[in-house]
């Protein structure tokens, strides 16, 4: 492992040891003291489907039933957000039965959407091609989902929840101000093989942690794996953030991405911040 490979595990909070167990018990507490020092009621979360959203949901559901024990008065919002049908629809209703949330709603984001796609069109944008448009409106379902779980979170004097963790984190593998915006992030400095980990030890079914990852944003390439917007596996992914020797391809691949992603990790800058840039860099 070298000092740059070392540096971006700092950076990413990806620690040398892992336990399972302890780590699921780590996080479930910190879940269980901000809510409470945040005086604020409830979790908000959507539910996709997939391993990320099935363990944070997992540990917030298990900190609100601990905080209610003590008699405070918490609950987790499970929140289904289909863009229309969704191809992956059994997989998110297995995963919403097995969390057992408190309250489940379900918001079709496919109006709202839409309706924001059909107003750009009409302000007279020109799109380059249609994959330029695909992508377009797949950030515009992420960012939308997003505006909804705040919606919730102020009506229900709840904090938004993220999924995002250190392999996505590496790739910039998500969508600013959307999925990359909330306001806790209990799967933080965790590989994707450590969340599937936890997962595992938190009792989630084998089918769902081992299910193949995917964002599902493009109408035009419904369930694309991760890995092949990556280029690169998570396993190859997730051995890098072990500080593991993995080939120099992927190595190229996953620092160039890191490199070209930066402004998704960073807060807004202005001009009085004489770092910005060195920041934006590796």
């Amino acid at each position: 492992m070298d000092g740059l490979q070392k540096e971006i595990m700092s950076t990413l909070g990806v620690t040398k040891e892992f336990d399972a167990e302890q780590e699921a018990r780590r996080r479930i507490d910190f879940l269980e003291t901000y809510l409470e020092q945040s005086r604020l009621r409830s979790y908000v979360l959507g539910i996709s489907g997939g391993v990320d959203s099935l363990t944070a949901a997992l540990l917030a559901q298990q900190a609100v039933r601990e905080l209610r024990e003590t008699g405070y008065d918490a609950s987790f919002v499970a929140v289904r957000l289909p863009y229309g049908p969704q191809a992956d629809e059994t997989d998110a209703a297995k995963a919403i039965e097995i969390i057992g949330a408190d309250r489940v709603l379900t918001v079709n984001i496919k109006p709202s959407t839409d309706a924001a796609f059909e107003s750009l069109r009409a302000s007279g944008l020109n799109f380059t091609d249609a994959a330029q448009e695909d992508f377009i409106r797949g950030n515009i379902k992420a960012r939308q989902r997003m505006i909804t779980q705040y919606a919730i979170a102020g009506v229900l004097h709840g904090l938004v929840i993220g999924t995002d963790h250190a392999a996505e984190a590496l790739m910039g593998f998500f969508t600013k101000f959307g999925d990359g915006a909330s306001d806790v992030v209990p799967l933080s400095g965790l590989n994707k093989r450590r969340v599937r980990a936890i997962a595992i030890a938190m009792r989630a079914p084998a089918d769902l942690v081992a299910k193949v990852p995917t964002a599902d944003l493009e109408d035009n390439a419904p369930l694309r794996p991760d890995e092949q917007a990556y280029g690169v596996t998570y396993d190859e992914i997730d051995d890098f953030l072990e500080g593991k020797k993995i080939s120099e391809q992927s190595r190229a691949r996953i620092l160039g991405t890191y490199s070209g992603s930066a402004h998704k990790r960073a807060l807004p800058v202005g001009p009085a911040d004489d770092t910005a840039f060195s920041r934006a860099r590796i």
